[in-house]
């Protein structure tokens, strides 16, 4: 009697951990297909769609920077359908003149399935509640001061985004940071042994000043290498 209860929980527990399995293997073959596109944009693996990319969103943040966000989507819009009526009359007309019947000039995209799956929808819930989760406890535990020096660096990090702020707006800032986000790794490509070197001696020099700093502090605040 037990052991054919025994091989039912036993395969149960064998499908439930096959099931997790699977889907813990797709979150992180979507999560690397996308962190592997965006690489290859930054990095201008392919230089038209990574020039497009650029471009866009540059064009888009610079048009916020003096328009509103209705106004932006709403020429953006305005521009899109203007392409596409174009192209659609464009098409009629060549297809009239020749008598042929090609059809729709936009039937694969169409025709073809644009619907979220309820499978990515969770592994995208998933994933946004991991990440929730540990800023939560990291929010918690710095402004809780479980450690000292951390927190010290969190009041100096704020502190020097007072001034950012003071002197760049939000928009400002995504401009600077779209700007670096496409020119840095091209300028770390072509001078990788410089910006390395150099990277290293400021990491050393950190590491110098933040130790100096915990042995100045009591015993009860200090951060253990072990930790």
């Amino acid at each position: 009697m037990l052991e054919p209860s025994l091989r039912s929980v036993t395969a149960r527990w064998g499908f439930l951990l096959n099931v997790v399995g699977s889907l813990a293997y797709r979150g992180k073959k979507l999560n690397e297909e996308n962190m592997s596109a965006a690489s290859q944009l930054v990095h201008w693996r392919e230089p038209k769609k990574s020039a497009a990319a650029f471009g866009l969103s540059l064009l888009v943040l610079l048009s916020l920077a003096t328009l509103s966000v209705i106004s932006v989507v709403s020429y953006l819009l305005l521009a899109c359908l203007c392409v596409t009526i174009t192209f659609r009359v464009y098409k009629s007309v060549i297809q009239a003149v020749q008598k042929s019947d090609e059809g729709h000039p936009f039937r694969s995209l169409l025709e073809r399935d644009i619907s979220v799956s309820s499978e990515s929808v969770r592994q995208l819930a998933d994933q946004f509640l991991i990440h929730l989760n540990w800023f939560s406890n990291q929010t918690r535990r710095l402004l809780l001061v479980e450690d000292l020096v951390d927190s010290l660096k969190l009041a100096a990090v704020t502190w020097v985004m007072t001034y950012v702020g003071a002197v760049f707006n939000g928009v400002t800032i995504l401009i600077l940071a779209d700007i670096i986000f496409f020119t840095t790794p091209l300028i770390y490509q072509k001078k990788k042994a410089q910006i390395d070197r150099h990277v290293e001696a400021v990491r050393l020099k950190l590491e110098e000043t933040l130790q100096s700093l915990q042995d100045k502090l009591p015993g009860a605040v200090k951060k253990t290498k072990v930790e």
